[in-house]
């Protein structure tokens, strides 16, 4: 059995679920905690899957940009006029609603591709990232892992 870490992050961050028929569909905002699971079948020379400082300053600015930011759907009518009030604090999702489903495909996508460029020896080569958690609610969470 592979050896695991997981690093959260905490963000506010707002969201329009422009597909939705609900209330979701009006702009509404959530305390969100970010999981990273990484994992690894040994451990590094000082004894760890990966230090816990690497993962925060490999993904935190990604995330700071979201913290305090609309999340909306490119498709979204009111896209647009979100964009011009509100400038680098909307967060764009190509086309799809940023349910906690996508976000957590999103985060997943950036950090691995982060992880991969990242020339860092605090990194051992096998070092993979299983999943990423997205909360939404203290009830609620949704969860991306490749495929």
């Amino acid at each position: 059995m592979p050896f695991r870490i997981c690093k959260s992050f905490e963000i506010e961050s707002g969201h329009i679920l422009s597909k939705h028929l609900g209330k979701c569909r009006f702009p509404h905002g959530h305390s969100r905690r970010v999981e990273v699971i990484l994992a690894a079948d040994a451990l590094d020379a000082n004894d760890m899957v990966c230090d816990f400082k690497v993962i925060k300053e490999t993904l935190q600015d990604f995330l700071d940009a979201w913290d305090h930011g609309l999340c909306l759907n490119t498709a979204d009518p009111q896209f647009s006029f979100y964009q011009k009030s509100y400038g680098a604090r909307v967060i764009p999702f190509a086309g799809c609603d940023p349910t906690s489903e996508v976000m957590a495909q999103t985060i997943f996508a950036e950090l691995q591709r982060r992880l991969a460029s990242f020339a860092n020896p605090c990194i051992a080569a096998g070092v993979r990232l299983e999943r990423v958690r997205v909360t939404e609610t203290s009830s609620s969470w949704a969860e991306y892992s490749a495929p």
